[in-house]
């Protein structure tokens, strides 16, 4: 199943930055949002992974669990892309991204949910 591997592959990507963000907040750029962007990398990352083994232990539909998954790594970087140009050049991603950024996350969180009701339902049990 390589389509886990890569979500797994670009989480640690998300997780690299989100490290080199908040390193960015402490010594760089204190104050303007790099924590907030690093933190959703971070927390985010962890939820692509999680996503990722549910899906390869089959625990979700695989049609939602791939859209919550994807839905996690777009929307993080929608969201914390934008926070972190804001706060180190004064320019926007685009109008709207980090709030796009953010409706795709909450939306993953419930397709993921949803993901694993319906695949329950269908009959798995562990």
């Amino acid at each position: 199943m390589i389509v886990p591997n890569v979500f797994i592959a670009l989480a640690g990507l998300m997780g690299a930055a989100g490290v080199v963000l908040a390193a960015a907040g402490a010594h760089v750029a204190s104050g303007v949002g790099l924590e907030s962007a690093s933190s959703m990398l971070l927390f985010h990352a962890c939820a692509t992974i999680g996503a990722a083994l549910a899906l390869r232990a089959e625990m979700l539909w695989r049609p939602l669990g791939l859209a919550a998954a994807s839905g996690f790594v777009l929307g993080t970087v929608l969201f914390s892309g934008d926070l972190a140009l804001r706060a180190l050049t004064g320019n926007k991603l685009f109008p709207m991204a980090a709030p796009a950024g953010g409706m795709i996350l909450i939306a993953s969180w419930v397709l993921l949910s949803v993901a694993a009701l319906v695949r329950r339902r269908n009959g798995y049990s562990p």
